[in-house]
């Protein structure tokens, strides 16, 4: 038989940390305008005192590693002290988190096709990956959007997101850092199930065709995706295990077993149904792959809330967190009901 490689080894064993039974990510990797946005919804001046002790907050919650597995970090952070001197980074790594990064620079419009995107990044993207990693990342994050409409998504914004997203995996690869490579179909819309179901059909497979081609090792990545969702102006009722039915059946048909885990994002759902809906997708026996998550809104917005950008309100803001962080543990283990909110409350 031959060996393994020494460095897909390493791949291999931190992509298993991260989709540690009972564990989830925690997307703490917000750019400048996002934290903005969030920010200001909660009259929270946007400075960079407000955005490191916001970020400490997140990273120094005590016994959050019980129930995170990594952190999505954007790049400032890297390279922010906390109150002891020690970077966050390595804050991190004390409490039993693996550090990771967003990669991408955000997306831009795709040239000749109105409403479609593609992502930004790939221009040095080797020399940046080598400062992340002696920075302390262990894993590499990179997001493309899919909009779903009137002949939406092309078949021409498919195959240029596809593709960058195995360069950006084999370049992560190549770094020893482990990709997360996050294809997401947008909420926005009036799509039904079906139509959601259909268009992520599509464009998972396309990715991990070209993730094929790139020669990207598959038991060294990970996949970050959204559950199977009606558009946000469909109107659509459906219920949590029609969800996730359906989110199955389609990535069953999509995603080679050897791929270790699956980290579901939120998509913009609210805290609560995000956990109930991934809660009841882990219900399901036997898998082919650790299903998660990688949240970042459905478990940082009560926190947020909480902390106001008063330091007085660390304290209960972590608790807001490390309560949401549990319940999304307890999902992942198909053990999560509506009572637990009232136990944890």
């Amino acid at each position: 038989m031959t060996p393994v490689p020494p460095f897909l080894t390493v791949l291999q064993s931190t992509a298993r940390a991260l989709v540690d039974p009972g564990k989830g990510i925690l997307a703490a990797d917000e750019s400048f305008g996002t934290l903005g946005r969030r920010f200001a919804a909660h009259d929270i001046p946007f400075t960079r005192e407000n955005r490191y002790a916001y970020r400490e907050l997140l990273a120094t919650t005590p016994e959050l590693g019980d129930a995170i597995s990594g952190m999505i970090l954007f790049e400032e952070t890297l390279s922010q002290p906390i109150a002891d001197g020690t970077l966050l980074p390595s804050a991190l790594v004390r409490h039993g988190i693996i550090p990771g990064v967003k990669v991408d620079t955000g997306t831009r419009a795709l040239p000749a096709f109105p409403g479609e995107t593609t992502t930004r990044g790939l221009d040095n993207l080797r020399a940046r990956l080598a400062d992340y990693a002696a920075r302390g990342a262990r894993f590499t994050k990179w997001r493309a959007t899919f909009a779903i409409g009137d002949g939406l998504p092309s078949a021409t914004a498919i195959e240029t997101n596809a593709r960058i997203l195995a360069l950006f995996a084999a370049t992560s690869q190549e770094a020893g850092l482990v990709p997360i490579v996050e294809p997401e179909v947008l909420m926005a819309g009036g799509h039904t199930l079906d139509r959601c179901g259909h268009i992520t059909r599509g464009v998972v497979q396309t990715v991990f065709a070209r993730l094929d081609e790139h020669r990207v090792a598959l038991d060294g990545m990970l996949l970050k995706t959204g559950m199977i969702l009606p558009g946000e102006d469909c109107g659509q009722a459906v219920t949590s295990t029609e969800i996730a039915e359906t989110t199955l059946h389609v990535l069953q048909q999509v995603v080679p077993a050897n791929v270790p885990g699956i980290v579901f994002l939120s998509g913009g759902q609210n805290d609560v149904d995000a956990t109930e809906r991934l809660n009841e997708i882990c219900r399901y026996d036997n898998p082919p792959w650790t299903l998660s998550f990688s949240f970042g809104r459905a478990l940082q917005d009560a926190a947020l809330q909480v902390w106001a950008g008063d330091a007085a309100n660390v304290v209960p803001a972590q608790a807001e967190l490390l309560k949401r962080a549990r319940f999304n543990a307890l999902a992942v283990q198909g053990r999560y009901a509506a009572g637990s909110e009232r136990v944890f409350a």
